[in-house]
């Protein structure tokens, strides 16, 4: 019997013993666990701090080994810091936050409107453009908030009329999207932007990157012609006359702009490195998949400005369609020249795309980004006086580019004598961009600069279609609510006189002495002024206040 209790004591002891080991168990486990990562993580600091005291590349790191990997990562998160914890209103460029704001609710169709007054500082600030709107005029701007958001806003001018090409077109937006390659762009933004131009009823300019499948979501095009001749060009690398007329037959291509250069790096060729180069961007471009893309810094076909209106002739000649040219402003010489052919031959370009040197969608060297060309307004203002001055304005179309997808600055690029503008980052805003600045990196985190296929997919082209277009229809009733406001009836029809420019806090300059325009520049001619004046009576009626009150009598 004692040997009985014995085991049973015993058991009962093994018991408890089981039970307690189980209850502490947990505790001691976790304590022993987190030795382990501890000593981990102190192994893996050590392994750092090691690595950084004998390397010699960056001297932070190897005299404060460790924590000196701080001053990196604040480096790589300070554009986003400063971008949303620091920066005011209207501190960032190249788009402040008030810019981004307004393109962001348009294309959302949110509430734009801005309370309490302007932030800008008017009164110190040189060279700020104000618009003087006229009590009373020939246009009255409607008084509903949501007049104008369908207006119907073509051109004042037909594109090729004066020179009789047999595809002449008004085109039917005065806001048309610029030239953002293929390749520069994911397809999925390119495609996005395709298909807003369709749904908002303007052009879409390709880019010198070539006519991609994405090109072809029903938006009706202007096919650039670059210096490397991306998407007809032959196996060689030359021009090919078949291949452009086969494309543009099978295309939506109203009109061929002839790449001189852009304002994001005028005179400097690009490269698209051959890591980027899939099989889809090279079958656009007509070049060979993994191999570096090179596009020149100049052109193959001509030489000099005689040679590349002989060169436009053809064009227009075989294709039939308008004809005109892009380029930065710097030299004079070229713009003298060409209109100097233009007054004395029976050739010329149909269109001229001003682009100013404030840099645009093309990464460029940084020399080339801020310094190289002259900014819009100046360069424009260069380029159109030499047209005026010789009688060659009123034949030709304007259009500029260049940060003027906001309406101030639209007005005063109009004014100075614009048939139409053209955006890019603006455009590229209303998709999706948030102005991260890495569209050289290959790592856009929106999806609209970048090949990679992870970012992307993020970017829904039928969504990002709507909100572009959207912010086309925007701009484009905004330019309107002006030009009434203005007394006209077409934003073409706003003349330098509507326009002066601030010296600051107790002085101002017409528009038109800024640039030495003579009063009777900046507007199309008087035919065109009465149709685009017919068009918009039609299309556009206009406002009216309440019915005059009754004259009581006896």
């Amino acid at each position: 019997m004692l040997t009985a209790r014995l085991r049973g004591g015993i058991r009962a002891h093994g018991a408890r013993a089981h039970r307690t080991a189980r209850r502490h168990s947990g505790p001691v486990s976790r304590v022993l666990r987190s030795g382990t990562w501890g000593a981990a993580a102190a192994a893996a600091l050590a392994a750092v701090a090691a690595r950084d005291v004998l390397q010699k590349e960056h001297a932070v790191l190897r005299n404060f080994p460790v924590v000196g990997h701080a001053r990196y990562l604040l480096e790589a998160l300070g554009p986003e810091l400063r971008q949303y914890l620091v920066a005011g209103n209207n501190e960032e460029r190249p788009f402040t936050r008030d810019q981004r704001r307004w393109v962001y609710a348009s294309a959302k169709k949110q509430n734009n409107y801005f309370g309490f007054g302007t932030d800008n500082d008017i009164e110190y600030t040189a060279g700020y453009a104000v618009i003087n709107h006229k009590n009373f005029g020939r246009a009255v701007p409607p008084s509903s908030p949501a007049a104008c958001e369908e207006v119907r806003l073509p051109c004042a001018k037909v594109v090729g009329g004066p020179r009789g090409r047999r595809h002449a077109f008004r085109p039917e937006s005065v806001v048309n999207i610029s030239a953002m390659s293929f390749g520069s762009l994911s397809g999925a933004a390119v495609e996005a932007l395709n298909r807003g131009a369709a749904l908002a009823g303007c052009l879409h300019n390709t880019g010198e990157g070539g006519l991609s499948p994405y090109h072809r979501r029903g938006g009706e095009l202007v096919f650039q012609i670059g210096t490397a001749y991306f998407g007809c060009r032959d196996e060689e690398g030359r021009f090919d006359l078949q291949r452009l007329k086969d494309l543009v037959a099978g295309a939506p291509v109203r009109a061929l702009e002839v790449k001189l250069s852009q304002g994001a790096k005028p005179g400097l060729g690009g490269v698209l490195p051959g890591a980027k180069v899939s099989e889809e961007i090279a079958a656009t471009r007509g070049v060979r998949a993994g191999q570096d893309c090179i596009s020149p810094s100049r052109h193959a076909e001509f030489s000099d400005v005689d040679s590349l209106l002989d060169w436009v002739e053809m064009l227009a000649s075989e294709t039939g369609l308008p004809v005109g040219i892009k380029s930065a402003v710097g030299d004079m010489t070229f713009w003298e020249d060409l209109t100097d052919l233009m007054a004395g031959t029976d050739r010329g370009v149909d269109f001229v795309t001003v682009d100013g040197g404030e840099g645009g969608t093309g990464a460029a060297p940084l020399i080339f980004t801020d310094s190289v060309s002259v900014p819009f307004q100046l360069g424009f203002a260069r380029a159109y006086r030499l047209f005026a001055e010789r009688g060659l304005h009123e034949q030709v179309t304007f259009i500029g580019g260049g940060k003027l997808g906001l309406p101030d600055n639209a007005v005063v690029a109009f004014a100075l004598g614009c048939d139409m503008v053209n955006v890019a980052r603006e455009a590229m805003l209303a998709i999706g961009c948030i102005q991260a600045q890495r569209c050289h990196t290959d790592s856009c985190p929106t999806g609209v600069a970048t090949q990679n296929p992870w970012l992307t997919r993020g970017l829904d082209p039928q969504l990002k279609s709507v909100r572009v277009a959207n912010y086309i229809k925007t701009l484009r009733r905004d330019l309107l609510k002006v030009a009434e406001a203005c007394g006209v009836e077409h934003p073409g029809l706003i003349d330098t006189g509507a326009v002066e420019v601030l010296d600051g806090r107790t002085a101002s300059t017409p528009l038109r002495d800024v640039y030495g325009y003579d009063p009777s520049w900046g507007l199309p001619s008087a035919a065109d002024r009465a149709e685009i004046m017919r068009i918009m009576g039609v299309e556009a009626p206009q406002g009216t206040s309440a019915p005059p009150s009754e004259t009581a009598t006896g």
